[in-house]
């Protein structure tokens, strides 16, 4: 019998956390010695905004430097994983199925919300990699309506992999050393995060923007949690944390698994 692959949510963090030392680095270096290998990664990346759900449908992604004022290195790094185009519409006509509107891009590679966590965790680059566009204009309940139509991708060997940030607040992250300490808004909207995953409260999360202490605070726009809404969505259990660490005082490096 095939095993279901789990559903992560994992915060990315900075581009830098690539050479940078931290839990974070530690943690997103081994968690995949702790998980079956898949046949393919479907990356849903908080740096891909479009209308309606995009699937990347390129045999050889490129990848994107979406981001300023780091290293050079940075800009030189290379991470040549295998596109699936294939895959890209099957999770279309799932998506379909299911009454959402999507489409394949057959030009777009990969950004930071994907490569650069990937390059840590699969450093081989021998795994297909795709990616999903988030819809900031849209609600928490459509990204885990997306998720609820791609749940039979786990049973195929396909890891849906939610890249995001527990917290978000880049009007407070400049300054602030890497290891700083972190206000009492972060401390106290990750906790609720954690708390409400572990406990299912689906209820609440979906709702987080009313129910969340400082959620306004923590993501002034939406675009870093949107991701975890589609990794629940992928999943009806309770999730489980893998991983709590703090960058820079505001940038929580959360991480869940829904088996």
């Amino acid at each position: 019998m095939k095993r279901r692959l789990p559903t992560l949510f994992i915060s990315h963090g900075a581009p830098s956390i690539l050479y940078e030392q931290s839990a974070a680095r530690d943690f997103l270096t081994g968690v995949a010695s702790t998980l079956e290998r898949p046949k393919a990664i479907l990356c849903v990346s908080a740096h891909w905004a479009t209308a309606a759900p995009l699937v990347t449908g390129t045999a050889a992604p490129s990848l994107i430097y979406d981001f300023g004022g780091f290293s050079d290195e940075l800009f030189r790094a290379v991470y040549p994983a295998p596109g699936a185009p294939e895959l890209a519409e099957i999770i279309v006509t799932l998506l379909n199925g299911h009454g959402i509107e999507a489409g394949v891009d057959t030009k777009r590679g990969l950004d930071h919300g994907a490569w650069v966590p990937l390059t840590l965790m699969y450093p081989e680059a021998h795994i297909p990699v795709l990616q999903l566009s988030v819809q900031p204009h849209r609600s928490p309940e459509h990204h885990r309506a997306v998720g609820q139509a791609l749940q039979s991708l786990r049973d195929e060997g396909v890891l849906i992999l939610a890249s995001g940030s527990a917290t978000h607040n880049l009007r407070d992250f400049f300054g602030r050393a890497i290891d700083a300490p972190s206000p009492e808004y972060v401390t106290a909207f990750d906790d609720w995060l954690k708390d409400s995953i572990e406990n299912n409260d689906r209820t609440a999360l979906l709702d987080y923007l009313h129910r969340a202490p400082h959620a306004a605070a923590n993501h002034p726009t939406p675009e870093h949690l949107l991701p975890l809404f589609t990794a629940l969505g992928a999943s009806e259990t309770a999730g489980r944390t893998l991983h709590r660490s703090c960058t820079f005082g505001v940038i929580s490096m959360a991480a869940y698994m829904w088996d």
